[in-house]
């Protein structure tokens, strides 16, 4: 299709250059329906490649067809740093190379370095709602020349509290503009209500199930006693992964920095990517991945969204994410574009029952797994229920005609107990004597 295109030489050299040599599924149903001017709902799976998606047709107008005005063209909006980063990086591969510039506007970047950069007025505007709305507020950021407005992940966006931030941005947009809307699904109510807000007469593009893993992709479990030996089930991993590059994701802060510690005094050099890291840190660690210097990454689900790490072969889920949307998005960070991938999920316990729920809202089944010489004393539970659940321990019988008994007991009433006389010690209070008047 990519030739079927009328496509600039330099940017076709582009796409060559960075490995963007045959179409995806969603790029073939979509870039023709952009170009052809139309407001567009699209639901596609992680790592399907709609970032070029909807890219390579701005670009490739913005080439052909000269700004009437001296304003942003494009504005991107997506709800986390490390996707508008992502984006950012697409726009500079395809961008570059044929002057059509772009910048990102996020939150952990001093406001006067960004007013800098917006002064020279990029032709694409990549920004997460809260900073850009901010910016707006400041007067340093026109967008009245807006061309196009793309919203990526509009239901992460919704989940995230930026309606009001994006139905404000939106009203200083262009009412003749075009209009995108990506999500991984179409099912939110507030993404349909915010489309008929936003849009004008769209057109749905769903290529896949919203709740379905890629089937490039396979998806293990393994069972485990506790941490202690998850961390003897990751390491034996690792040794199995090879060249490949593994993220491995925890819920929480403190664990995703033990197991960086433990992890990165091995063969394979280990970032960690938290919430808590400055901007400039995070930029340094998925640089980090993306160059190859880091084999392995340990992060919370601040990665689930956004990262295009095209090496990741492996994901393995140290903790399982306590959502079914989540854990999409996490296993969504290997089988990058129709390339293998594997994810496995290391099941303690306490698990289970969200294991079951998991695979309920997928609608599949992981294949178990065990690693030779790792057999967990826990093999799962005794008995599961029709719902894939663990049936739970027996409450003791409580006999109801006792229990009645026992509340209308009446409670023991009588005088109140007298006080004893207060000690002659000399610190009592002293008392008034009565006198005859």
């Amino acid at each position: 299709m990519f030739n079927e295109l009328d496509i600039a030489p330099p940017l076709s050299r582009a796409m060559t250059k960075h490995g963007i040599h045959e179409p995806t599924d969603v790029q073939v149903a979509v870039i023709p329906k952009i170009m052809d001017g139309k407001d567009l709902m699209v639901s596609a799976q992680t790592g399907s490649g709609k970032t070029v998606a909807f890219i390579l047709p701005m670009v490739s107008a913005f080439n052909y067809t000269p700004s009437p005005h001296t304003g942003v063209r494009a504005l991107i909006l997506a709800p986390t740093r490390e996707l508008v980063r992502q984006i950012q990086h697409v726009c500079e591969q395809l961008g570059g190379a044929i002057n059509v510039t772009s910048f990102s506007v996020t939150g952990g970047v001093a406001f006067k370095e960004q007013e800098a950069a917006l002064r020279k007025t990029p032709d694409i505007v990549i920004a997460t709602p809260g900073r850009l709305k901010e910016h707006l507020e400041r007067g340093t950021i026109d967008l009245s020349d807006i061309e196009y407005l793309v919203l990526d992940e509009g239901d992460r966006m919704l989940d995230m509290g930026f309606r009001d931030d994006v139905m404000m941005i939106a009203e200083h947009c262009p009412e003749e503009r075009q209009s995108l809307l990506f999500s991984a699904t179409l099912d939110h109510k507030g993404v349909i209500a915010m489309a008929q807000k936003l849009l004008k007469s769209p057109e749905t593009v769903s290529l896949h199930e919203s709740r379905s893993v890629p089937s490039n992709i396979t998806q293990q479990f393994m069972l485990a006693d506790d941490d202690a030996f998850k961390e003897k089930q990751l390491a034996a991993l690792l040794e199995q992964s090879g060249e490949q590059q593994v993220i491995v994701f925890t819920n929480t802060i403190v664990k995703a920095e033990r197991l960086q510690a433990k992890f990165r005094n091995g063969t394979r050099r280990c970032g960690l990517l938290h919430g808590n890291l400055t901007q400039e840190e995070r930029n340094a660690v998925v640089s980090g991945m993306r160059d190859g210097r880091f084999q392995m990454l340990v992060t919370t689900d601040v990665a689930a969204r956004g990262l295009d790490l095209p090496s990741v072969g492996l994901v393995v889920n140290f903790d399982l994410a306590r959502k079914g949307d989540e854990y999409l998005h996490r296993v969504g960070r290997t089988g990058r574009a129709g390339a293998e991938g594997r994810a496995v999920s290391l099941i303690a316990p306490n698990e289970w029952n969200l294991l079951a729920t998991v695979q309920r809202y997928l609608r599949t089944a992981f294949i178990r797994a065990e690693i030779p010489g790792l057999k967990s004393s826990y093999q799962g539970p005794a008995k599961v229920r029709n719902s894939g659940k663990a049936y739970g321990k027996k409450k003791p019988k409580v006999d109801k005609s006792k229990a009645a008994k026992a509340k209308k007991k009446p409670t023991k009433s009588g005088p109140r107990p007298s006080r004893p006389p207060a000690p002659r010690d000399g610190f009592s209070p002293l008392k008034r004597k009565k006198t005859d008047d």
